[in-house]
């Protein structure tokens, strides 16, 4: 048995330490065991990846695209979970607003997430100005609550709703899971509605730099896509870590993230 891969990930939530256990366990005994090791945020995560402290990293996307310019390329993505393929973002008013798509939002009030957040504040900015709505049309209220975490933790996108039911802003973009999980109910039931929602786009996947050999990485791939939502075992860490089926990693879905990172400037080194 050859030394475990390492794995990295972010500790947004104090149930990444149960998750990452669980995992560990699964692997163990099998012909690609790991260890992990956590970081405070994706900015450490990549840098770590980078110099060898850890053989994978689970990455956001816009730790991905970061990893992708950092390494000119070198680097790959191994898999994602099922719910990472059709992620998008959503734009959410009061309920009884007049707000029917992003053209309505001239002259109004936008609450986005924290700055590093794809989701709740990058894209947001992309789709608008795809749909012709003008940046210096509309007021941006930025909420910069979670930085480091790319909007991991949902903070930023509960405080962007929450300047909508405290009329400062008139509407917020958030992510789909912080609005199928979050949104509808927890502040206030039927408070919100949604008017508009992005196209899909891929999110997180695992990342390993090219150096590493394929056979090692492949052997991991193969068990970790073989965890079974219908095996009472593997189903408390799918439902953990928000998904049903981890799947290979579809990278067309990042494009819309490399060009509003292009068009942004947003930095490609932390």
């Amino acid at each position: 048995m050859g030394k475990p891969l390492i794995i990295g990930a972010v500790a947004y939530t104090p149930n990444v330490v149960t998750i990452w256990d669980g995992m560990r366990d699964y692997f163990a005994g099998g012909p690609a065991e790991i260890d992990f090791v956590l970081f405070s945020n994706y900015g450490r995560q990549v840098d770590a990846l980078i110099d060898g402290t850890i053989d994978i990293a689970w990455n956001t996307n816009l730790a991905w695209v970061r990893t992708q310019a950092q390494t000119d390329g070198a680097c790959r993505a191994l898999a994602m979970r099922d719910t990472d393929t059709v992620f998008q973002t959503v734009f959410v008013a009061r309920t009884g607003s007049l707000l029917r798509g992003l053209d309505d939002l001239r002259g109004r009030r936008l609450a986005l997430g924290s700055e590093d957040s794809a989701q709740a504040a990058i894209l947001p900015v992309h789709f608008l100005a795809r749909a012709g709505v003008n940046q210096d049309s509309v007021e941006f209220v930025r909420i910069n609550s979670d930085v480091g975490k790319h909007g991991d933790t949902g903070r930023s996108e509960l405080d962007a709703l929450r300047a909508v039911l405290d009329e400062r802003a008139d509407a917020a973009a958030i992510g789909i899971n912080t609005w199928d999980a979050i949104g509808r109910d927890e502040l206030m039931p039927g408070a919100f509605e949604a008017f508009w929602a992005s196209p899909t786009y891929s999110h997180c996947n695992f990342t390993a730099l090219a150096q590493i050999p394929e056979d090692r990485t492949a052997a991991w791939v193969e068990q970790l896509l073989a965890m079974d939502w219908d095996n009472r075992d593997h189903r408390p860490i799918l439902e953990m870590e928000g998904l049903h089926q981890w799947v290979l990693p579809q990278l067309d879905g990042y494009e819309s993230l490399l060009d509003a990172v292009r068009e942004q400037k947003i930095p490609l080194r932390w």
